[in-house]
């Protein structure tokens, strides 16, 4: 079931939450919408599943226009946070729902629904809890069988709307690992609302980095990680170091790490520039040995597990800066607070913006 999203604008009074937004998912895709609180993922979800209508623009699934259909006409499997199952129901009972709700020409016979029930919670590995009800299940198993009932009625497409946020950090990691999984077995086209950058790079397919309503890039992961298109998209996604700075006007945006020295950067004259360098692409030394390096000094050490991540400062104090270092790196360092040290970036990437100092 492949999905065509076609100039969709969507406006709550005169607030506008999309602008223009284009996207097409190919049959048997997990794509991603990540982005901000605010910024429309959750309501394009909702014109996709039939929830909301579109102001503008219009959705096709499967190359047949389906702007007008309502959610029952698409065959839409739908996900919640906070997983929506009926408490007085056991888990088989839960998970059969949609299908002993269907009319009476479509239904299947009870046989048939308790074979699907079954299989189902097989796949979400939950068979041994089929009589339990939703109050004696943990967080994570709730949301499998919340899983598992959007995809008793077959549909042609499956969306996630923040599915796992109410689950702490270690089941999150355990389950969206399962839905990549479970996804890859399946072959079901599924789109999946999150904010969750790690969620996102773990999960999908391909990634849509929405901002204010707007798409700022389509990618795979590594290549929005890798290869951000905004200066938006790289502070968006992972930890990263900011430099702002000059530049003559003859030189590239994008040059190399040696064509910009950090250390002589903003003392440049010519178009303004922000360059962006990831924690763990900053090399450091205890000595100078290249003019272009940055003289910093040591103020905090925190040991993360098998990383080691080290808050800079720079000689005059005007910047903070965040470098990541491998455990076996910090022990041949033997760095302690105070240390003076030099940076380079292995690599970085450079946007030139409007200067914020002009009138």
């Amino acid at each position: 079931m492949s999905i065509q999203v076609d100039h969709i604008t969507k406006r709550f009074g005169t607030f506008t939450v999309l602008k223009d937004v284009s996207l097409h998912v190919q049959s048997g895709e997990l794509v991603a919408l990540l982005g901000p609180s605010g910024c429309g993922k959750t309501t394009l979800l909702r014109i996709l599943a039939g929830l909301e209508r579109p102001d503008e623009g219009r959705i096709l699934l499967h190359g047949y226009e389906v702007t007008d259909q309502r959610i029952t006409e698409r065959r839409v499997g739908f996900v919640f946070q906070h997983y929506a199952l009926f408490r007085h129901l056991s888990v088989a009972e839960n998970v059969a729902f949609g299908l002993k709700v269907l009319p009476r020409a479509k239904r299947p016979s009870a046989d048939s629904i308790r074979n699907k029930v079954e299989e189902l919670l097989s796949l979400v590995q939950l068979r041994a809890m089929a009589d339990r009800y939703p109050s004696q299940l943990s967080g994570g198993q709730r949301q499998r069988v919340a899983l598992a009932r959007a995809l008793a009625v077959e549909p042609k497409l499956l969306l996630l709307d923040e599915p796992f946020g109410a689950l702490d950090a270690k089941v999150r990691k355990e389950l969206r690992r399962w839905l990549r999984r479970l996804h890859d077995e399946l072959h079901i086209t599924g789109i999946l609302v999150t904010h969750d950058q790690e969620e996102a790079l773990e999960s999908a397919d391909r990634i849509v980095v929405l901002n204010q309503g707007r798409i700022e890039q389509i990618g795979t992961p590594d290549e929005v990680y890798e290869q951000p298109a905004t200066p938006f998209v790289y502070k968006f996604l992972g930890d990263v170091n900011v430099f702002h700075g000059r530049a003559p006007h003859d030189r590239a945006a994008h040059d190399s790490p040696e064509g910009h020295p950090l250390s002589t950067w903003t003392d440049a004259g010519g178009d303004h520039e922000v360059a962006f360098v990831r924690p763990h692409d900053l090399e450091l030394s205890l000595k100078r040995t290249t003019a272009s390096q940055l003289e910093t000094t040591v103020r905090l050490i925190i040991n993360a597990g098998a990383r080691v991540l080290l808050e800079l400062s720079s000689k005059d104090a005007s910047q903070h800066i965040e470098v990541e270092l491998t455990k076996e790196r910090y022990r041949e360092l033997k760095l302690q607070q105070g240390d003076v040290v030099f940076i380079h970036p292995k690599q970085l990437q450079v946007f030139r913006v409007p200067d914020p100092l002009s009138p």
